[in-house]
């Protein structure tokens, strides 16, 4: 368990230490916000039209064989993200924790958005053969590697550098970039499909779409990345980082440090983020699976870019939320606020039979298109309420030397046990025993982070400037 100790001495007000992170932030606080929010929405964005084009384009271009089997060849491409991101929580922690955040911040953004732009230049299996499929799984893994990267430095760019009291509020900024990285990639695929007049099944390898339109999200990512180095260039190491430096705390392996004494706390994390994974995850992938699959696999065999629309509709009560949940995680407490928020996703989980079942909801042309439309705003609306605190809660369990890698470490786990196994699951659970299963599943890892937060300490008023334990 954690043995750092709060500077200030035993029972002292964090706003003291913490006025460290106030008084001697000299860079303006809306770059700051900016360079945290810019760079997880372009990280975000190429993460996402990966997973479009997972579904919609490289079996066809990238992958020999039949239909189902070129798609699960994809989508095992699409899984090498979820292994490299814990490796990219400990490679750019270890450097985030011993040089800084902002330069290390600035390797993360250029890894993702170099990879997601070679993949845009990629010759076909058609052209290379085995080439195509072998260099889509290397820079797809590298894609993981940058967001294992990303999301730990952003959150400390911006909790390390809030005003007293508004941690919660200040850290919301950089998860607004799940969301708004996600309308960016599906709305851009979704405007390039429907001005190619793109058919998913017609399968014809001479459509103009096929042969050069689904490269553009992943060329044009490089404007972003140019504005999102532009911006973060810009900025100044977090103050209390710089003290911590300034202290001498620097450790020689922060990933031996964090394990060796904060173990505890790295547990308690992944499960914190396990329901939250979890349910993105299923409001996002494997509902989309679900609701265009057809009838023999348990499907409802609604049209592809129809159920894009309600995505991208049902996104925003996720962007939201964000920001609402910052202002309660900062008013109620982390724990209360998250303890209320996980039982109400346990609850939705055990609707998930009223909610979804062909017999409630409809299929292909008579789907209740309002129904899903509230269950998915339902489902976003609490991904908001969960995800928003999560930029302040898992740093917060971390000392300072350690905080980069801590939190990214406990972040990415989270992401392998919550997202990668999740859409598998769930689609084996509706075909074995009906979608009611799927909503189960979703409530179980709801208890498993009810009780992670149970066992966790309250975090609001923790200073974020901790002394190296000695």
């Amino acid at each position: 368990m954690s043995t750092s100790v709060d500077p200030t001495g035993p029972g002292a007000s964090s706003r003291k230490v913490d006025d460290v992170a106030d008084e001697n932030l000299t860079v303006p606080r809306r770059r700051i916000i900016m360079a945290s929010l810019i760079g997880t929405t372009i990280e975000f964005y190429d993460f996402y039209i990966y997973a479009t084009a997972a579904v919609s384009v490289f079996p066809l271009l990238f992958f020999y064989g039949d239909e189902g089997s070129a798609l699960l060849a994809s989508m095992a491409t699409f899984g090498a993200a979820f292994v490299a991101r814990p490796l990219g929580a400990i490679i750019f922690g270890h450097y985030g924790d011993k040089i800084g955040r902002k330069a290390t911040l600035v390797g993360a953004l250029l890894t993702m958005g170099i990879a997601t732009f070679l993949i845009g230049a990629l010759p076909t299996y058609h052209q290379v053969g085995l080439w195509a499929p072998a260099m889509l799984t290397i820079l797809r893994f590298c894609q993981g590697l940058g967001l294992g990267g990303e999301w730990s430095g952003a959150a400390l760019l911006a909790s390390e550098t809030a005003r007293p009291g508004k941690r919660a509020q200040a850290a919301m900024w950089p998860q607004l970039g799940a969301p708004f990285g996600f309308m960016l990639a599906n709305g851009l695929f979704l405007i390039l499909a429907t001005l190619f007049a793109y058919d998913s099944t017609a399968r014809d390898l001479n459509d103009p779409f096929l042969v050069w339109g689904w490269r553009l999200p992943f060329l044009l990512s490089v404007v972003m990345v140019v504005v999102g180095l532009y911006v973060r260039l810009r900025i100044e190491e977090t103050p209390v980082f710089a003290k911590a430096m300034a202290g001498n705390e620097r450790v020689k392996a922060p990933i031996g440090e964090v394990f060796r004494r904060n173990w505890w706390e790295i547990i308690l994390g992944t499960f914190i983020m396990l329901a939250t994974y979890g349910l993105f995850y299923l409001m996002t992938t494997w509902i989309l699976s679900y609701a265009i699959g057809s009838a023999e696999v348990g499907g409802l065999s609604y049209g592809y870019q129809d159920f894009l629309v309600l995505q991208i509709v049902a996104i925003t009560f996720f962007a939201i939320f964000v920001p609402v949940a910052g202002r309660l995680a900062d008013r109620f407490g982390r724990r209360p606020m998250l303890i209320v928020v996980t039982i109400a996703i346990m609850i939705f989980g055990l609707s998930f039979r009223w909610w979804l079942s062909a017999g409630s909801m409809g299929t292909g042309e008579d789907l209740n298109v309002w129904q899903m439309l509230a269950f998915l705003a339902v489902g976003m609306s609490l991904m908001g309420l969960t995800f928003g605190p999560m930029s302040a809660v898992l740093p917060e369990l971390f000392p300072t030397n350690t905080r980069y890698t801590g939190s990214g470490v406990a972040y990415n786990a989270a992401s392998i046990l919550g997202a990668a196994l999740t859409p598998f699951v769930a689609a084996w659970l509706v075909q074995a025993y009906g979608v009611g299963a799927v909503g189960l599943y979703l409530a179980g890892l709801g208890v498993l982070t009810l009780i992670a937060l149970i066992l966790a300490p309250e975090t609001s008023k923790k200073s974020l400037y901790t002394e190296a334990a000695k």
